[in-house]
C-alpha cells in the first residue's frame, strides 16, 4: 500500500474527536446488519486464536510445529470439512448466518476450491456473529466441535481408520 493511500484510509477511519483521540463512528454493534465479510473477518481472527490456544494441549515447545498445524487447521479446506461435521448441531438461525457468509461475494485463494472457500467464509461469519453478539458459550461449543472434527479427520488421514480396541472387541457379544 502506498503511503498516500494509507494516509487517506487513516483520515477516513480515524476522525479527530477534538480531545486528542479518534471519534468513534458507531456506539453499538448490530450483528444482523453487518456485512457477512466483516463477520467472517472477526470469526477468522477468533478461530485462529482458538486453534492456537487449543493446540497448546498437544505441544508447548515447538513453535514451528504449532504454526504448521494451526495454519493447516484454519485453512479453507479444513474449515469447510469442519462445517460439514458440525452442521447438524446448528440452529436454523446459525445456518442462515452461515449461508449469508457463504453467499457473500469474495475471491477464493488458489489453495482451496471456490466452494470450500465460500463455505469457510460462511463458517467464519457464523463464529464472528457469535463473538460479536457475546454468545461466548455457544461460540466455544461450536469452535470446539469444529476443532474435534478437524483433528479426527487429520488423524484418520495419517493413521487410517481407527483400530478397534482389542479388549472392547472381546467383550462385545458376537452375532451368530
Amino acid at each position: 500500500m502506498k503511503f498516500e493511500h494509507y494516509k487517506r484510509l487513516v483520515a477516513m477511519m480515524f476522525e479527530p474527536d477534538g480531545a486528542g483521540g479518534a471519534k468513534q463512528r458507531y456506539t453499538e454493534l448490530d450483528v444482523r446488519q453487518m456485512s457477512p465479510l466483516v463477520l467472517a473477518y472477526v470469526g477468522d481472527a477468533y478461530f485462529h486464536l482458538f486453534v492456537r490456544t487449543r493446540l497448546l494441549s498437544y505441544e508447548q515447545a515447538k513453535v514451528q510445529a504449532l504454526h504448521a498445524f494451526s495454519a493447516q487447521i484454519v485453512s479453507a479446506v479444513w474449515q469447510h470439512r469442519a462445517y460439514l461435521g458440525i452442521e447438524p448441531m446448528l440452529t436454523e438461525e446459525e445456518r442462515a448466518i452461515y449461508r449469508r457468509g457463504r453467499n457473500a461475494k469474495s475471491h477464493a485463494p488458489r489453495s482451496a476450491s471456490v466452494a470450500e472457500y465460500h463455505s469457510s467464509t460462511g463458517f467464519e461469519a457464523l463464529l464472528g456473529s457469535l463473538y460479536l453478539a457475546d454468545r461466548d458459550e455457544r461460540l466455544y461449543e461450536i469452535a470446539e466441535a469444529a476443532f474435534q472434527v478437524i483433528s479426527k479427520a487429520m488423524m484418520h488421514e495419517i493413521h487410517g481408520a481407527p483400530q478397534e480396541h482389542p479388549q472392547r472387541a472381546a467383550q462385545e457379544p458376537q452375532e451368530g
